[in-house]
């Protein structure tokens, strides 16, 4: 089902808005495909790997193997897992803007300063 005018109009402006006030999450939201396939199989396939030492290490007993089968597996896992740094955003460089407005009280430091009557 299709979005109607209004409803696109809507979104269209709801965008604009996201990407003029946070502009670093807007990018990161904008590129769902961030980790490669071959990123997935290559950590997937160290996991395994990993897996199988730290089985053989247990039948034959030795501890060392299933150290390093362990090490093994926790990096393909975070291999596959982790996002690609060479696509991290430029953003992070950026420093932030300032604000506009001079430095002001939180809502809630203002609601307790309320409430005690200043």
């Amino acid at each position: 089902m299709g979005l109607s005018e209004r409803e696109q109009q809507l979104l269209d402006e709801l965008e604009r808005g996201l990407y003029a006030t946070d502009s670093g999450l807007a990018h990161k939201l904008g590129k769902p495909g961030a980790k490669s396939p071959r990123r997935i199989i290559a950590g997937g396939s160290l996991a395994v790997i990993g897996l199988s030492l730290l089985v053989v290490a247990v039948i034959l007993q030795f501890a060392l193997f299933g150290v390093a089968g362990f090490l093994v597996m926790l990096a393909g896992l975070i291999l596959a897992t982790s996002s690609n740094p060479g696509l991290e955003s430029p953003a992070k460089s950026q420093p932030k803007p300032q604000s506009s407005r001079p430095d002001r009280k939180s809502f809630f430091e203002d609601r307790w300063d309320r409430r005690q009557g200043q």
